[in-house]
């Protein structure tokens, strides 16, 4: 009997396992590239949301400027001009009903309902040149009272300025001897700043004159 020749045992071929993981590694590093990818869009949106929301704050302030020079040397500066209510100023000399949240109802309803308070003409929409800046800024000012007329601590939240005697005003407690106390109507101001894509944020103040 003719023996055949005898080979050795070849080593088992792992077919397909570079191929395998190739692919997983692929796969590793394409989860990685989109984790990255969104982390920086999110880094991104969140730096785009902080920098428009410090816009619309800041044009909210020219509101607050506006709004001081009114009321210190405008037309409001005086206690008979603020005794009765002036929609063309967007003045109210009684307190305004609101959100439960505080928020005029002038300012959430539509065009008619803030008709009643104040003027468009007064919104704030473009800046010092007339350029359009995208923004709206929209305010009232209402007298914490309950009645027109001049303030009282029965119609009106009141706080209190100590004035001396000569006619100066003071911010620190003085000699009841040298001062006296004049109770003042507190005032309220609630600012309304309307962005694109009808982004809304709401800012709002009270104070005495």
């Amino acid at each position: 009997m003719k023996k055949m020749p005898h080979h050795p045992s070849l080593p088992r071929r792992q077919r397909g396992v570079i191929m395998v993981v190739a692919l997983i590694t692929l796969v590793v590093l394409m989860i990685g590239a989109v984790a990255m990818i969104r982390s920086m869009n999110a880094a991104s949106t969140a730096a785009g949301s902080y920098g428009f929301k410090r816009d619309m704050a800041n044009q909210g302030t020219r509101a607050l400027v506006k709004v001081q020079t009114l009321l210190k040397t405008g037309v409001l500066a005086s206690d008979a001009a603020r005794g009765s209510s002036n929609v063309g100023l967007n003045y109210s000399a009684v307190m305004l009903p609101t959100t439960p949240e505080g928020i005029p109802n002038a300012l959430v309803g539509d065009e008619q309902a803030f008709g009643f308070v104040g003027s468009t003409a007064n919104d704030i929409n473009t800046d010092q040149f007339g350029n359009d800046i995208g923004i709206k800024v929209r305010y009232v000012i209402d007298r914490l009272c309950s009645s027109v007329g001049p303030p009282s601590d029965s119609t009106c939240m009141v706080g209190s300025t100590p004035v001396s005697k000569s006619g100066s005003s003071s911010q620190s407690t003085p000699p009841s001897a040298e001062y006296f106390i004049v109770p003042q109507a507190v005032y309220r101001l609630t600012i309304k700043v309307t962005g694109p894509r009808n982004a809304q944020a709401f800012y709002q103040s009270t104070f005495t004159t």
